[in-house]
Protein backbone atom coordinates (compact mmCIF):
# COMPACT_ATOMS: atom_id res chain seq x y z
CA UNK A 1 0.00 0.00 0.00
CA UNK A 2 2.82 2.57 -0.93
CA UNK A 3 2.06 6.07 -0.01
CA UNK A 4 3.94 9.01 -0.33
CA UNK A 5 6.70 9.93 1.77
CA UNK A 6 5.66 12.95 3.32
CA UNK A 7 1.07 12.74 4.40
CA UNK A 8 -0.17 16.03 5.18
CA UNK A 9 -1.13 18.89 2.96
CA UNK A 10 1.87 21.16 1.86
CA UNK A 11 1.12 24.71 1.36
CA UNK A 12 1.26 26.05 -2.33
CA UNK A 13 4.96 27.68 -0.96
CA UNK A 14 6.41 24.01 0.24
CA UNK A 15 5.05 22.57 -2.28
CA UNK A 16 6.55 24.63 -4.86
CA UNK A 17 9.83 24.71 -2.80
CA UNK A 18 10.51 20.46 -2.50
CA UNK A 19 9.14 20.06 -6.47
CA UNK A 20 12.20 22.49 -6.90
CA UNK A 21 14.29 20.05 -5.38
CA UNK A 22 13.00 17.51 -7.41
CA UNK A 23 10.03 16.12 -5.17
CA UNK A 24 6.33 16.88 -6.33
CA UNK A 25 4.47 15.68 -3.29
CA UNK A 26 0.94 15.62 -5.64
CA UNK A 27 2.09 13.12 -7.57
CA UNK A 28 2.20 11.27 -4.05
CA UNK A 29 -0.88 12.12 -3.57
CA UNK A 30 -2.23 10.76 -6.98
CA UNK A 31 -0.48 7.35 -6.37
CA UNK A 32 -2.63 6.72 -3.44
CA UNK A 33 -5.76 7.50 -5.38
CA UNK A 34 -5.25 5.62 -8.06
CA UNK A 35 -4.12 2.74 -5.80
CA UNK A 36 -6.83 2.56 -3.14
CA UNK A 37 -8.58 0.45 -5.19
CA UNK A 38 -6.17 -2.11 -5.35
CA UNK A 39 -5.17 -2.13 -1.74
CA UNK A 40 -9.06 -2.76 -0.41
CA UNK A 41 -9.14 -5.49 -2.92
CA UNK A 42 -6.92 -7.25 -0.44
CA UNK A 43 -8.71 -7.24 3.07
CA UNK A 44 -9.02 -10.16 4.98
CA UNK A 45 -10.06 -11.24 8.27
CA UNK A 46 -7.96 -9.24 10.79
CA UNK A 47 -7.34 -6.51 8.89
CA UNK A 48 -7.70 -3.31 10.91
CA UNK A 49 -7.97 0.36 9.30
CA UNK A 50 -7.34 1.25 6.07
CA UNK A 51 -5.04 3.08 3.38
CA UNK A 52 -3.77 6.48 4.86
CA UNK A 53 -2.41 5.30 9.00
CA UNK A 54 1.30 5.99 10.29
CA UNK A 55 1.36 2.41 11.07
CA UNK A 56 -0.81 -0.93 9.66
CA UNK A 57 -2.59 -2.80 12.41
CA UNK A 58 -3.74 -6.34 12.12
CA UNK A 59 -6.03 -8.05 14.96
CA UNK A 60 -4.42 -11.89 15.13
CA UNK A 61 -7.86 -12.68 17.34
CA UNK A 62 -9.89 -12.08 14.85
CA UNK A 63 -8.11 -13.88 12.32
CA UNK A 64 -9.01 -17.11 14.45
CA UNK A 65 -5.60 -18.03 16.57
CA UNK A 66 -5.07 -19.40 19.52
CA UNK A 67 -1.65 -19.62 20.45
CA UNK A 68 0.08 -17.86 17.39
CA UNK A 69 3.73 -17.77 16.67
CA UNK A 70 4.41 -15.06 13.93
CA UNK A 71 6.83 -15.83 11.42
CA UNK A 72 8.33 -13.03 9.19
CA UNK A 73 10.72 -12.52 6.02
CA UNK A 74 11.57 -9.45 3.65
CA UNK A 75 13.23 -9.32 0.37
CA UNK A 76 13.41 -7.90 -2.85
CA UNK A 77 12.91 -7.84 -6.84
CA UNK A 78 17.02 -7.64 -7.19
CA UNK A 79 18.71 -7.10 -10.91
CA UNK A 80 15.54 -8.72 -12.53
CA UNK A 81 14.08 -5.10 -12.15
CA UNK A 82 16.12 -4.03 -14.93
CA UNK A 83 14.20 -6.12 -16.96
CA UNK A 84 10.97 -3.93 -16.16
CA UNK A 85 13.19 -0.89 -16.97
CA UNK A 86 13.98 -2.47 -20.55
CA UNK A 87 10.50 -3.32 -21.37
CA UNK A 88 8.21 -0.86 -19.61
CA UNK A 89 6.06 -3.96 -17.92
CA UNK A 90 5.71 -2.98 -14.58
CA UNK A 91 3.29 -4.82 -13.52
CA UNK A 92 4.96 -8.20 -12.87
CA UNK A 93 7.66 -7.56 -11.03
CA UNK A 94 5.26 -6.67 -7.49
CA UNK A 95 4.02 -9.96 -8.05
CA UNK A 96 7.78 -11.15 -7.66
CA UNK A 97 8.21 -9.11 -4.28
CA UNK A 98 5.10 -10.98 -2.85
CA UNK A 99 5.69 -14.10 -3.84
CA UNK A 100 9.75 -13.18 -2.53
CA UNK A 101 8.40 -12.91 0.85
CA UNK A 102 5.41 -15.37 1.52
CA UNK A 103 6.67 -17.93 -0.36
CA UNK A 104 10.13 -18.47 2.56
CA UNK A 105 7.13 -17.51 5.51
CA UNK A 106 5.21 -20.67 4.48
CA UNK A 107 8.19 -23.20 4.77
CA UNK A 108 6.86 -23.03 8.59
CA UNK A 109 3.91 -24.08 7.76
CA UNK A 110 2.43 -20.27 8.84
CA UNK A 111 -0.13 -18.16 6.79
CA UNK A 112 0.75 -14.77 5.36
CA UNK A 113 -1.27 -12.33 7.14
CA UNK A 114 -0.32 -9.03 6.02
CA UNK A 115 1.95 -7.42 3.40
CA UNK A 116 4.19 -3.53 3.85
CA UNK A 117 5.51 -2.56 0.28
CA UNK A 118 8.63 0.03 -0.27
CA UNK A 119 9.22 1.09 -3.62
CA UNK A 120 11.84 3.89 -3.74
CA UNK A 121 12.00 5.91 -7.14
CA UNK A 122 13.41 9.48 -8.21
CA UNK A 123 10.10 10.30 -9.36
CA UNK A 124 6.73 8.95 -8.27
CA UNK A 125 5.18 8.18 -11.94
CA UNK A 126 1.67 7.73 -10.64
CA UNK A 127 0.96 5.04 -13.32
CA UNK A 128 4.37 3.07 -13.06
CA UNK A 129 3.78 3.01 -8.98
CA UNK A 130 0.10 1.61 -9.35
CA UNK A 131 0.86 -0.70 -12.54
CA UNK A 132 3.56 -2.25 -9.17
CA UNK A 133 0.75 -1.77 -6.68
CA UNK A 134 -1.42 -3.21 -9.25
CA UNK A 135 0.77 -6.69 -8.97
CA UNK A 136 1.52 -6.27 -5.28
CA UNK A 137 -2.17 -6.43 -4.48
CA UNK A 138 -2.73 -9.03 -6.86
CA UNK A 139 -0.18 -11.55 -5.33
CA UNK A 140 -1.41 -10.56 -1.84
CA UNK A 141 -5.15 -10.95 -2.91
CA UNK A 142 -3.92 -14.85 -4.47
CA UNK A 143 -2.45 -15.54 -1.29
CA UNK A 144 -4.96 -14.48 1.14
CA UNK A 145 -2.72 -11.55 2.64
CA UNK A 146 -4.02 -8.13 3.21
CA UNK A 147 -1.54 -5.41 2.20
CA UNK A 148 -1.87 -3.19 4.90
CA UNK A 149 0.43 -0.29 4.21
CA UNK A 150 3.45 1.04 2.39
CA UNK A 151 5.76 3.87 1.31
CA UNK A 152 6.55 5.38 -1.79
CA UNK A 153 10.25 7.76 -1.70
CA UNK A 154 11.21 9.88 -3.94
CA UNK A 155 14.84 10.13 -4.43
CA UNK A 156 15.68 12.01 -7.63
CA UNK A 157 19.34 12.57 -6.44
CA UNK A 158 19.54 8.80 -5.41
CA UNK A 159 18.14 6.71 -8.19
CA UNK A 160 18.36 7.51 -12.12
CA UNK A 161 15.04 8.02 -14.08
CA UNK A 162 13.52 5.28 -15.29
CA UNK A 163 15.25 3.14 -12.56
CA UNK A 164 13.18 2.58 -9.21
CA UNK A 165 13.79 -0.44 -6.42
CA UNK A 166 11.17 -2.80 -4.59
CA UNK A 167 11.55 -4.33 -0.97
CA UNK A 168 8.63 -6.31 0.76
CA UNK A 169 7.83 -7.52 4.50
CA UNK A 170 5.73 -10.18 5.23
CA UNK A 171 3.97 -11.24 8.65
CA UNK A 172 2.45 -14.74 9.03
CA UNK A 173 1.13 -16.36 12.13
CA UNK A 174 1.34 -20.51 12.84
CA UNK A 175 0.32 -22.34 15.45
CA UNK A 176 2.85 -23.42 18.17
CA UNK A 177 1.84 -26.92 18.05
CA UNK A 178 1.91 -26.78 14.28
CA UNK A 179 5.51 -25.24 13.19
CA UNK A 180 7.41 -27.35 11.08
CA UNK A 181 11.08 -26.99 11.70
CA UNK A 182 12.83 -29.68 10.43
CA UNK A 183 13.13 -32.04 13.16
CA UNK A 184 11.01 -34.73 12.39
CA UNK A 185 12.76 -35.55 8.97
CA UNK A 186 14.07 -38.71 8.86
CA UNK A 187 15.90 -41.28 6.40
CA UNK A 188 13.36 -42.68 3.69
CA UNK A 189 11.53 -39.21 3.50
CA UNK A 190 10.05 -38.45 0.30
CA UNK A 191 10.75 -35.47 -1.40
CA UNK A 192 8.07 -33.62 -3.61
CA UNK A 193 8.79 -31.03 -6.09
CA UNK A 194 6.20 -28.27 -7.01
CA UNK A 195 7.16 -27.22 -10.60
CA UNK A 196 8.41 -22.98 -10.90
CA UNK A 197 7.27 -20.62 -13.29
CA UNK A 198 10.74 -19.87 -14.54
CA UNK A 199 14.19 -18.64 -12.82
CA UNK A 200 12.03 -16.79 -10.10
CA UNK A 201 13.67 -13.90 -8.84
CA UNK A 202 16.95 -15.69 -8.65
CA UNK A 203 20.30 -15.56 -10.78
CA UNK A 204 19.14 -12.22 -13.03
CA UNK A 205 22.92 -10.74 -13.02
CA UNK A 206 24.01 -13.88 -14.47
CA UNK A 207 21.08 -14.26 -16.83
CA UNK A 208 21.65 -10.43 -17.85
CA UNK A 209 25.47 -11.56 -18.71
CA UNK A 210 24.58 -14.42 -20.68
CA UNK A 211 21.46 -12.99 -23.13
CA UNK A 212 22.45 -9.21 -23.52
CA UNK A 213 26.36 -9.21 -22.74
CA UNK A 214 27.40 -12.46 -24.43
CA UNK A 215 25.12 -13.07 -26.92
CA UNK A 216 23.74 -9.35 -27.15
CA UNK A 217 20.08 -9.89 -27.49
CA UNK A 218 17.92 -7.21 -26.70
CA UNK A 219 15.04 -7.29 -24.62
CA UNK A 220 12.16 -7.14 -27.27
CA UNK A 221 13.80 -10.14 -29.43
CA UNK A 222 12.40 -13.85 -30.03
CA UNK A 223 15.11 -16.27 -29.07
CA UNK A 224 14.65 -19.04 -31.23
CA UNK A 225 15.05 -21.40 -28.49
CA UNK A 226 12.49 -20.22 -26.13
CA UNK A 227 9.74 -20.02 -29.28
CA UNK A 228 7.41 -22.64 -27.81
CA UNK A 229 6.59 -19.80 -24.99
CA UNK A 230 3.66 -17.62 -25.53
CA UNK A 231 1.06 -15.90 -24.35
CA UNK A 232 -2.51 -17.18 -24.48
CA UNK A 233 -3.42 -16.30 -27.45
CA UNK A 234 -0.78 -17.95 -28.79
CA UNK A 235 1.27 -14.90 -29.88
CA UNK A 236 5.31 -15.13 -29.35
CA UNK A 237 6.37 -13.61 -26.22
CA UNK A 238 10.32 -11.67 -26.33
CA UNK A 239 13.30 -12.73 -24.39
CA UNK A 240 12.30 -9.75 -21.63
CA UNK A 241 8.56 -10.86 -21.37
CA UNK A 242 9.92 -14.66 -21.03
CA UNK A 243 12.32 -13.12 -18.16
CA UNK A 244 9.85 -11.22 -16.46
CA UNK A 245 7.40 -13.97 -16.02
CA UNK A 246 6.45 -13.85 -12.11
CA UNK A 247 7.59 -15.91 -9.11
CA UNK A 248 5.23 -18.62 -8.83
CA UNK A 249 3.33 -17.93 -5.10
CA UNK A 250 3.16 -21.40 -2.93
CA UNK A 251 0.76 -20.20 -0.64
CA UNK A 252 -2.45 -21.55 -1.28
CA UNK A 253 -1.64 -25.39 -2.51
CA UNK A 254 0.84 -25.24 0.92
CA UNK A 255 -1.87 -24.03 2.90
CA UNK A 256 -4.71 -25.99 1.40
CA UNK A 257 -2.34 -29.69 1.81
CA UNK A 258 -1.80 -28.16 5.64
CA UNK A 259 -5.90 -28.08 5.80
CA UNK A 260 -5.95 -31.46 4.66
CA UNK A 261 -4.28 -32.45 7.83
CA UNK A 262 -0.94 -33.29 6.23
CA UNK A 263 1.65 -32.73 8.09
CA UNK A 264 5.23 -32.17 6.22
CA UNK A 265 8.41 -33.07 8.06
CA UNK A 266 10.33 -30.42 6.20
CA UNK A 267 9.67 -27.44 3.46
CA UNK A 268 12.32 -25.52 1.45
CA UNK A 269 11.50 -22.21 -0.58
CA UNK A 270 14.04 -23.01 -3.65
CA UNK A 271 15.60 -19.36 -4.52
CA UNK A 272 19.25 -17.91 -4.52
CA UNK A 273 21.62 -20.69 -4.38
CA UNK A 274 19.46 -23.31 -5.77
CA UNK A 275 18.96 -26.61 -4.92
CA UNK A 276 22.81 -26.90 -2.99
CA UNK A 277 21.99 -24.34 -0.50
CA UNK A 278 18.29 -24.44 0.09
CA UNK A 279 17.03 -28.07 0.24
CA UNK A 280 19.84 -28.46 3.39
CA UNK A 281 17.88 -25.84 5.53
CA UNK A 282 15.12 -28.22 5.97
CA UNK A 283 18.17 -30.08 8.27
CA UNK A 284 21.50 -29.86 7.71
CA UNK A 285 22.64 -33.18 9.29
CA UNK A 286 20.40 -34.99 6.59
CA UNK A 287 21.53 -36.45 3.14
CA UNK A 288 19.19 -35.61 0.01
CA UNK A 289 19.25 -38.00 -3.18
CA UNK A 290 17.63 -35.72 -6.41
CA UNK A 291 16.67 -38.20 -8.79
CA UNK A 292 17.31 -35.99 -12.59
CA UNK A 293 14.91 -36.19 -15.01
CA UNK A 294 11.83 -36.56 -12.45
CA UNK A 295 10.23 -33.86 -13.42
CA UNK A 296 9.80 -31.77 -16.83
CA UNK A 297 12.50 -29.67 -17.93
CA UNK A 298 11.48 -25.86 -18.61
CA UNK A 299 12.78 -23.92 -21.80
CA UNK A 300 14.29 -21.11 -19.84
CA UNK A 301 16.83 -23.55 -18.57
CA UNK A 302 17.60 -25.64 -21.42
CA UNK A 303 18.56 -22.01 -23.20
CA UNK A 304 20.60 -21.01 -20.65
CA UNK A 305 22.41 -24.59 -20.17
CA UNK A 306 23.01 -24.15 -24.61
CA UNK A 307 24.09 -20.30 -24.62
CA UNK A 308 26.70 -20.92 -21.65
CA UNK A 309 29.40 -22.85 -20.42
CA UNK A 310 27.86 -23.51 -17.36
CA UNK A 311 28.09 -27.38 -16.15
CA UNK A 312 25.19 -29.26 -14.43
CA UNK A 313 25.72 -28.58 -11.17
CA UNK A 314 26.36 -24.79 -10.99
CA UNK A 315 22.86 -24.42 -12.97
CA UNK A 316 21.77 -26.40 -9.96
CA UNK A 317 23.88 -24.22 -7.64
CA UNK A 318 22.46 -20.72 -9.08
CA UNK A 319 18.80 -21.59 -10.36
CA UNK A 320 15.74 -23.40 -9.13
CA UNK A 321 15.99 -25.88 -12.65
CA UNK A 322 12.27 -25.93 -12.37
CA UNK A 323 11.59 -26.99 -8.49
CA UNK A 324 10.26 -23.42 -7.13
CA UNK A 325 9.55 -25.55 -3.74
CA UNK A 326 10.12 -28.87 -2.31
CA UNK A 327 8.27 -30.87 0.94
CA UNK A 328 9.38 -33.62 2.37
CA UNK A 329 7.59 -36.36 3.79
CA UNK A 330 6.65 -39.99 5.47
CA UNK A 331 6.38 -41.98 2.72
CA UNK A 332 2.59 -42.80 3.30
CA UNK A 333 1.49 -39.26 3.22
CA UNK A 334 2.58 -38.75 -0.28
CA UNK A 335 -0.50 -40.02 -1.91
CA UNK A 336 -2.54 -37.94 0.04
CA UNK A 337 -0.46 -34.18 -0.40
CA UNK A 338 0.05 -34.76 -3.89
CA UNK A 339 -4.26 -35.02 -4.37
CA UNK A 340 -4.37 -32.06 -1.89
CA UNK A 341 -1.67 -29.97 -3.74
CA UNK A 342 -3.71 -31.09 -7.40
CA UNK A 343 -7.39 -29.62 -5.88
CA UNK A 344 -5.35 -26.26 -5.56
CA UNK A 345 -4.16 -26.16 -8.41
CA UNK A 346 -0.41 -27.17 -8.14
CA UNK A 347 1.27 -30.19 -10.06
CA UNK A 348 4.05 -32.25 -8.23
CA UNK A 349 6.53 -34.45 -8.82
CA UNK A 350 8.52 -37.24 -6.27
CA UNK A 351 12.09 -36.07 -6.93
CA UNK A 352 14.19 -37.74 -4.33
CA UNK A 353 14.39 -39.34 -0.96
CA UNK A 354 16.14 -38.45 2.43
CA UNK A 355 19.21 -40.52 3.32
CA UNK A 356 21.19 -40.02 6.64
CA UNK A 357 24.03 -38.41 5.70
CA UNK A 358 26.72 -41.03 6.58
CA UNK A 359 27.50 -40.87 2.78
CA UNK A 360 28.00 -37.04 2.71
CA UNK A 361 25.30 -35.05 3.84
CA UNK A 362 23.56 -31.86 1.69
CA UNK A 363 22.47 -32.59 -1.91
CA UNK A 364 23.76 -35.27 -4.47
CA UNK A 365 22.65 -34.94 -8.21
CA UNK A 366 21.68 -38.63 -9.66
CA UNK A 367 21.61 -39.18 -13.32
Amino acid sequence: MSQPAQSHTPSSVAGAAYAQAGVDLERGYEVVRRIRSSVDATKRSGMMGGIGGFGGMFDLKAAGYRDPILVSGTDGVGTKLFLAFQTGIHTTVGIDAVAMCVNDVIAQGAEPLFFLDYIAIPKAEPAIVADIVQGIAGACTESGCALIGGETAEMNDLYEDGTYDIAGFCVAAVERDGIITGADMAPGDVLLGLPSSGPHSNGYSLLRKIFFKDHHYASDTYVPQLAQLTHADGTPMTLGEVLLTPTKLYVQPILSMLRAGVTPHGMANITGGGFFENIPRMNADLGYDIQLGSWPSLPIFDCIRQLSSLERDAMFNVFNMGIGYVIALAPSDVSAAQAALQAAGSESYVIGTVNDGTAGKGVQLHE
